[in-house]
């Protein structure tokens, strides 16, 4: 009789423990501007995407007419070229179209794409046209910013908060020399360099990720997977960002896990989880994803 009474205090302590924990106001409101500034992110960059088009060596057409090899959703008929020769491309415009490129007037330009950090713009009425470059691919993102999935957008829904899954993690830095796979949506891998792993407990266990994102001043990034991508959560895993390292530890806080753009438009060209993160631990915290209307 008494082991059964120290069995059933044993799992009723367990339970206690790992009972979900509510957050407190100042967390709360916290929170809130965190997910708001994630909603304000998505209008501005990623749902008003309208077309991600890869570039064939030579001209590529572009303009709102079926003929173009480019059509694009608004605009003239027949705007201009896009010209690629091996990796560089430039613009020139059909004779009277009018466009900002890179923030002047101008019917011609050489463009920079988006991996030097300062992609050329081209603005074209409500489009919004600039160069992206994956592996060998070289392709023109567009964005409507008239796009009605601005306006639609339901906003994301998340797990409810849970205290439990906001950990310190000890960070161990890389030695440079180390890299990991990562695969993105379009089936590429890329060998990233690791900033370094976190190790942490959650629910008794213990954990790591490794990070190949950000860096210890500014804060960690991750892309991780967990039990719960398999049925509520984004199948390719989801991001999560930290803050700053101090003194070796760092604060990983699962509730803010987000989807990926690619949850929001078929136009991105998102990492997915590396092995090295993929959680044997169902993570019932931070975006959940639509299987039936998201973007696989």
């Amino acid at each position: 009789m008494r082991r059964a009474h120290t069995s059933t205090f044993f799992l009723l302590a367990t339970f206690l423990v790992f009972a979900a924990q509510a957050p407190d106001a100042a967390y709360l409101q916290s929170f809130n501007k965190w997910k708001a500034e994630l909603v304000d992110g998505r209008k501005q960059h990623w749902l008003p995407l309208a077309g991600l088009f890869w570039l064939k060596p030579g001209g590529n057409t572009f303009g709102s007419a079926n003929d173009n090899a480019i059509v694009l959703p608004s605009g003239p008929a027949h705007a201009g070229v896009f010209e690629r020769q091996d990796k560089a491309v430039t613009v020139k415009l059909q004779s009277g179209v009018e466009a900002n490129i890179g923030d002047k007037i101008a019917t011609e330009s050489k463009l920079d794409a988006d991996v030097t950090n300062h992609p050329t713009m081209i603005e074209l009425g409500a489009l919004r046209m600039f160069v992206i470059e994956r592996g060998d691919r070289l392709g023109i993102r567009v964005r409507d910013m008239n796009s009605p999935a601005i306006r639609n957008y339901a906003g994301p829904v998340f797990f409810p908060l849970d205290m439990n899954y906001k950990v310190t993690a000890t960070f161990v830095p890389s030695d440079g020399k180390k890299t990991v796979d990562v695969p993105n949506v379009l089936g590429d891998v890329t060998p990233s360099p690791v900033v370094g792993e976190v190790h942490f407990k959650l629910n008794g266990q213990d954990l790591m990720l490794t990070s190949f994102e950000g860096d210890q001043k500014e804060g960690l990034s991750f892309v991780i997977s967990d039990v719960t991508s398999k049925t509520d959560t984004y199948p390719g895993g989801r991001f999560l960002d930290t803050d700053p390292v101090v003194d070796g530890k760092v604060v990983l806080d699962f509730n803010r896990a987000y989807s990926p753009p690619c949850s929001v438009t078929p136009y991105a060209t998102c990492p997915l989880a590396p092995k090295e993160n993929h959680l044997p631990v169902a993570l019932p915290v931070g975006e959940k994803y639509d299987r039936k209307h998201g973007h696989p």
